[in-house]
Order: C-alpha cells, then structure tokens, then sequence
C-alpha cells in the first residue's frame, strides 16, 4: 500500500510538471473565449427556471431595473449547500489522496477553466471544482463538483447536493464514497432511487460540456450523486426512459435547454419576445416578480387568479384577463378548456370575487368545521430534512386534568441528534394521556393541525427511526391516529368551504379571523435562520433569545388554528360574502 501510495504522489507530481505543456493550448483557448464573450452561455439552473425570468436575466433594457431584494432563507440554503460540499470534499479528498486534485476557488473564472482543461487533458483521476469548457456553439458553460475518470478514458459528472436522493427500498445502483466512480457501483437492496428532476438535469447539462469539449466518457451517459446523508454515491442512467412519457433524462434537458437558450437570445437581440410573464409558485421568491407583477395587472392578466398550465390553456381559447373570466357562466356544462389546478366554476367564481376586491368568500352556504369537548392544536417544526424539533400544542375545552394553553415539546441539540426521539416520544406519550383521559370520561376529542402533510410526515418517520425508545409508538398506532376522526386538517376544511383569491396558507387565512402574529417576520422560511442561531449550528454559542423567539412563533402558529376553527365556527365567518350570490 505505501509503495502504491508512493507512486500515486509521484504521479501527481508528473501531472502538475505537465500542466506547463499544455499552456499554449490554454491561452489559445483564452483568446477564443474572448471573442465569444458577447455571445448567450446558460448555466445548468436555466433548464428549471421560469422562460420569463430567463428573457429579463438577457434583455439589455433591464440591467438596470429595481428587483425585489434577495430572500435571506434562500441565501442561507445556498450556504448550508456550500458548507455541505465542503465537507464532503475533505472526506473524499482524505480517502482518495494523490488521485486528487482541487481546482482553487478563488481564481478567476478563466483562470478556473484554464487549470481544469489542464488537469482533464493530464488525465487527474478526480478532479474538484473543475469549470468545464464553455461551449459558444451550444450556448452552454457550467461547472460540476466532481469529474470522475473513467478507466476508459474521459470523464463522468458527480455533483453534491444537500437533500435526500434515495429512500428505503431497492434496486437504487450504488458505491461507497471510497469507490466514486460508476464501475464501483452495484443494485442497493436498501435503497431505491428517489426521484430529484433538478439532480439529473443538472448531470445532463454537465454531459453535454463534456462532449463539446471532448472529455466525456464512451459508453452510455451517467451521472452521480452524493446526498445529504453522503453515505453513498447514487448513480443516475442519463440515457434511461425513466421519464414521463419514455423520456431520458438527456432528451429532457435537451428539450428545454433548446427551448431557454431561443428565448435567452430573442431577449439580448432584442426580438419579439418568447416568454411574456405569467403568474407561478417561484414567482414568491423570484427578484423579478415586481416587474412582472406590474405588467401583470396593468393587463388583468388571467394567472392573477389561476396559475401555471390553467393560466396557459385560458390565454390559449381567448380567456386572457381577468375579466373575461368572470364573464364566463360558472355552470357551463362544457367549460371552454379543462383546468387542472381548480375546478372550473370556482376559477369563474375567484374571478369575480378579485374584481370585487374580495380575497376570501364562502363556496358553502353554512360552514361546518368538527368540533370536541377537547381540543388539541398541534404545530411541528422541522428543520429541512435533518428531522422534526419542536411538536408545539395548545389544549382547550373540558378540564382533564391538565393545564390548558400552550405546551412544548423540544430539542435544543442541533439536529439530527438522538434527542429527537426523546422530545417526540414525551409529546406521543402526552397527546396519548389526554385521548385517555377523555375517553375515560366520556368526553369527546380532536387534535388539530394546518395541512397535515408535514405533520404525518414527521409523525410517521419519528415513530420508524426512534422505535422501541420511551414513548415512541409503533407505526401502525401512528396511523390509526391519522386516519381516525380525531385528527383533523383545517387546510382540507378551508379548501373546501372557501374560495382564496390570495393563497390559503394559514399566515394569509388567519387575518380574516381577527389573528396575527407577534414577530413581524414570522415564517417558516426565517424560522430556519433562528433555528441555526437558537442551537449554534455554526460552531457559535446557541442564543436562548432565539429558542424564545422560535417557541413564541410556535405558540402563534397553534393560536392561530384556534382562533380560526372558533371564528368559523361562529357566525362572523358567515357574514363573509357568498360565492353563490357572485
């Protein structure tokens, strides 16, 4: 082992002594670079992003205009990513030693480039943070974490991301992170793949830099991953039919990343657009939604009211704005087009209650919303998918015993930790005594949540990862639970009996029943940045304020449920306008 640990640092050695070689080739490229610096080169992130967004990102007229200013969770994501890949750089680069070799950060991107071509050319096993080869035909330039070279020759794509990219099962192919490379990989029989578009797109993007470059690897294209649990490396089949359709995962990307390079290039030409704006999710957080959102209602635009594919198919047979919406009959038998985001006659029906200026109306003539003679509001806080911190709880209605308001269920160590099934095992164990004693005392009793999704989810994994430790129940009890009439979903009852021209989260249906919240910023996006603040997560000492801020926006979030249920349980939720009187 020492003398082939030998020969690999002498090796390495011969590759950087080479790298010299190759420099006239280097600078020749520099200058190529130069020339077609004016030309449209897309990152790997285009192929999910919104076309519109894509025509502003180029347009020339829009260097200049004011943008919404940036999202503090979103950049704080980036950094855990950053930090994530950190790490798994000095593990791997700790087990595979002098076959590796790093492409320093801190250089220019055409220094970067530049020091990649040369260590691709010399043929470095792995190469870190390389900046691939722009590629000016294909409007195309990038960089990828890893290259791994085949035995073959050329190289392979291995990026590292930071969420889960496999679930229990089988059949997921994958090899140790001391063997990153697709020949050391084998079927899992404890994994099997779990589907992440963005992860094989963004491995498709980096294939086609390698072959415009010509130091992609022969065979059939792959690509691998390395998750947040950064256990395994999974590999993805680019060239398989694992798409809708028999689609590859190539074929996708090449679809798209046509379709984003056209419009990218209309809008620096300054041609008819391809893209005009329309109302989506990522518009919340997209820096460009002011300027849309401008247009959008100076127009009336349809996706004011119904979005994506439903925006589309409207436009598509005339219904463009708002208004000639509303003016369609409700009832038709046959509506002009299908929608699949609502039914028809409420998308004619939140038209007409957005021209009256009203964001929430009753679709039901008299609310019914299941009530108990104890009551239970539950909150749970996660923090992404490193596991559930906070279960939060505020009991109501006939004494059992027990004092009435909020309690909490916590763990302050940085997740993930043990401790988590300790705070999750002391809130079951509570829920279960106060279902007990109401039971024994002929009352009746239901537990409330605000779409229960997130809940269930954390419910069900807590009891799979901590079984058998204190108060810890089974799977199976979990589910009875869930699928029992005393847990009940006030999301579900909103969507039903209320049409949201503005969105039915709880922080936009809240307000109609007389609550706010305390914290100005309340969310769940900041509630991530307080967490990290309140447990020390970034090696600085765990702040006690933040814990307290972070209990106080769990105790809102489980008040706010309360006073919602009780207001539609009364009649000042009647007096809401009633969307058959449109």
């Amino acid at each position: 082992m020492a003398q082939r640990a030998a020969g690999q640092r002498g090796a390495l050695v011969k590759v950087w002594r080479s790298i010299a070689e190759y420099l006239p080739l280097i600078f020749g490229r520099a200058l190529t670079l130069v020339r077609v610096s004016s030309q449209v080169l897309l990152d790997a992130g285009v192929v999910n992003r919104c076309r519109r967004r894509v025509h502003l990102e180029h347009d020339p007229n829009m260097a200049d205009v004011p943008k919404a200013p940036p999202d503090p969770a979103g950049a704080q994501r980036m950094a855990d990513a950053q930090a994530h890949r950190r790490a798994v750089a000095d593990r791997l680069a700790r087990g595979l030693g002098a076959q590796w070799a790093e492409v320093p950060a801190t250089e220019s991107a055409a220094d970067r480039e530049r020091v990649t071509l040369a260590l691709l050319t010399a043929g470095v096993p792995y190469v870190w943070g390389g900046l691939l080869p722009a590629d000016p035909l294909g409007g195309r330039r990038g960089g990828v974490e890893l290259l791994v070279r085949s035995p073959y020759g050329g190289y392979v794509p291995l990026i590292v991301v930071r969420h889960k990219v496999s679930d229990p099962g089988s059949g997921a192919r994958t090899s140790p992170l001391s063997l990153p490379y697709p020949g050391g990989a084998r079927s899992d029989p404890l994994r099997k793949v779990r589907p992440q578009p963005r992860d094989q797109l963004r491995l498709a993007h980096a294939t086609r830099l390698l072959q415009a470059s010509g130091f992609a690897a022969t065979g059939r294209a792959t690509g691998g991953v390395i998750g947040m649990d950064a256990d395994v490396v999974l590999w993805h089949d680019l060239e398989a039919p694992t798409w809708p359709n028999g689609r590859t995962a190539l074929s996708e990307y090449d679809a798209r990343f046509a379709d984003r390079l056209a419009v990218a290039r209309a809008a620096r030409a300054q041609a008819d657009p391809l893209a005009r704006p329309s109302r989506i999710v990522e518009c919340r957080t997209c820096p460009w939604w002011p300027t849309c959102e401008a247009e959008l209602r100076g127009a009336r635009d349809v996706s004011l009211v119904v979005r994506g594919e439903d925006a589309t198919a409207l436009r598509g047979v005339g219904v463009s704005t708002v208004d000639k919406l509303a003016e369609l009959d409700p009832h038709a038998a046959e509506p002009p087009v299908p929608l699949v985001g609502m039914p028809f006659e409420d998308s004619v029906l939140l038209a007409r209650a957005w021209l009256r200026g009203m964001n929430l109306v009753r679709r039901v003539e008299r609310i019914e919303v299941p009530r108990a003679d104890i009551e239970l509001d539950v909150d749970m806080e996660s923090f992404g998918d490193a596991g559930a911190y906070l279960w939060g709880c505020w009991l109501s209605g006939a004494d059992v015993d027990e004092e009435q308001g909020y309690r909490a269920f916590a763990t302050w160590e940085p997740l993930p930790t043990e401790d988590e099934g300790r705070s999750f095992g002391e809130f079951w164990t509570w829920l279960t005594g106060i279902r007990v004693r109401a039971r024994a005392r002929g009352l009746s009793f239901r537990a409330y949540c605000y779409n229960e999704l997130a809940e269930n989810r954390w419910m069900l994994s807590s009891a799979e990862r901590f079984a058998g430790r204190p108060g810890v129940p089974t799977v199976a009890e979990v589910k009875a639970f869930i699928h029992s009439g005393q847990w009940v979903d006030l999301f579900g009852i909103v969507r039903d009996q209320f049409l949201c021209a503005n969105g039915k989260g709880l922080k936009t249906i809240a307000p109609a029943a007389g609550f706010h919240w305390r914290d100005p910023e309340a969310g769940g996006e900041n509630s991530m940045r307080w967490y990290r603040d309140a447990v020390g997560m970034d090696g600085e000492q765990p702040q006690p304020d933040q814990r307290r801020r972070l209990l106080e926006y769990n105790e809102d979030d489980v008040m706010a449920t309360w006073t919602l249920r009780r207001w539609m349980s009364s009649e000042g939720a009647h007096e809401l306008p009633f969307a058959g009187d449109l």
